[in-house]
């Protein structure tokens, strides 16, 4: 194994971009890269491009009429076919569309192949994270599932457990779905409750079917939840379960869209507390997947305040050199963000929340609170499935 870990990076992912008034602006992919630059961190990396995912890699989830209606929409945005989720306002298509989707999963499952090879110990993807394409439609601005394409490229390399957590503020319903009977994966999900924000699903009753029951795990979150309860939440029921679990390959998605700043959803959590599960995340992997890490972007609609500074932290934790809190934010990089969106910039990499705190599940719990009703159902759904007491 090298020692340093790859960041998966191609400019032409920008062209990931459905519309100047779409929330998925590929600006904040490329104000990341930037970021990451302007912090050094792109010299303590292996910057690699893969190639994009090819036919017999996208059928590993996707259908192949799917493929083949994306290629027609691609070709021709005007004659997108809406039944397979495509040229909606969710999902408008766009030249192209087939050949950036593609690359974007390229990108995810040159991560997994990098890992699992033992070329790498981790492998950043923050263009990837694309978590609701189901195998035969797109949903919720996602055109092919990068997250389910690496784990099933893991999978058919030989891995025999595999662990998926998204702490995405929405939930990662494709993911859960493409391996809904396969007791190879195990996913997890923390995100808003379904009666208040889309995909309406992830409830804790959505365990897994056949031999694969107890292998799904959501953990619905009631809006408005902050810090202590999200980490709460976070801590209260994935380590435990990725101890028992034993995974060989921990794959991570970090949807910047549980911040409080973010347009779309209403968690009010930091992007301290982000940095937290970021960190968490990295130290699971270490103590249980021999440090196998595969860590996604995904969702965070906040382009210039949020989703720069949490994914560039994501890359510092996975490169070994987390970055301060405190650490202010280079000069030319808040300029460079002016002249592209005319927004003002953040000028530290913190929202001043840092040091994060919460409150372990071993102390007890309040069953009149709304946070803990939450963690308890899911540890109650699914705990008992894997021989764990709730």
């Amino acid at each position: 194994m090298s020692g340093r870990t790859q960041l998966m990076w191609d400019e032409a992912v920008t062209g990931y971009d459905f519309g100047r008034d779409h929330p998925m602006d590929p600006v904040r992919l490329a104000l990341t890269r930037s970021l990451v630059g302007a912090l050094g961190l792109d010299r303590e990396v292996d910057v690699v491009a893969a190639k994009a995912a090819g036919e017999s890699t996208l059928r590993l989830v996707h259908r192949e009429d799917y493929i083949e209606a994306v290629r027609a929409a691609s070709a021709d945005p005007a004659v997108a076919d809406q039944s397979y989720g495509l040229g909606t306002m969710d999902d408008p298509a766009f030249a192209g569309m087939h050949e950036v989707s593609a690359l974007i999963a390229g990108q995810s499952v040159g991560a997994a192949e990098a890992v699992w090879r033992g070329e790498a110990p981790h492998a950043v993807n923050f263009a990837g994270g694309l978590h609701h394409a189901m195998p035969g439609a797109a949903s919720g601005f996602c055109v092919y599932n990068d997250a389910s394409l690496a784990i099933a490229r893991l999978l058919e390399l030989g891995a025999e457990r595999v662990a998926y957590v998204d702490v995405d503020v929405h939930h990662g319903d494709g993911v859960q779905a493409a391996f809904w009977e396969d007791p190879r994966v195990l996913t997890i999900s923390l995100h808003e409750h379904p009666r208040t924000l889309f995909p309406q699903t992830g409830w804790p009753e959505e365990t897994g079917a056949g031999s694969a029951e107890g292998s799904a795990v959501n953990v619905a979150l009631p809006a408005g939840t902050g810090d202590e309860g999200w980490l709460r939440a976070f801590h209260s029921v994935v380590p435990e379960l990725i101890a028992d679990f034993r995974p060989q390959v921990l794959v991570t998605q970090h949807g910047a869209d549980t911040h409080f700043e973010d347009p779309l959803a209403h968690l009010a959590v930091s992007l301290d507390a982000q940095r937290a599960v970021q960190m968490a995340c990295h130290e699971l992997a270490h103590t249980y997947a021999d440090g196998r890490w595969v860590a996604l972007g995904g969702g965070g609609y906040a382009v210039v305040e949020v989703v720069p500074r949490s994914w560039t932290h994501l890359v510092g934790i996975a490169a070994e050199r987390p970055v301060e809190p405190t650490t202010m934010i280079p000069e030319e990089w808040r300029q460079q963000v002016y002249a592209r969106t005319r927004q003002p910039a953040p000028r530290r990499m913190t929202d001043g929340r840092w040091p994060v705190s919460w409150a372990a599940w071993d102390e007890g719990y309040d069953p009149a609170d709304r946070l803990d009703q939450a963690v308890l159902a899911a540890r109650r759904a699914v705990f008992p499935l894997r021989g764990l007491l709730p």
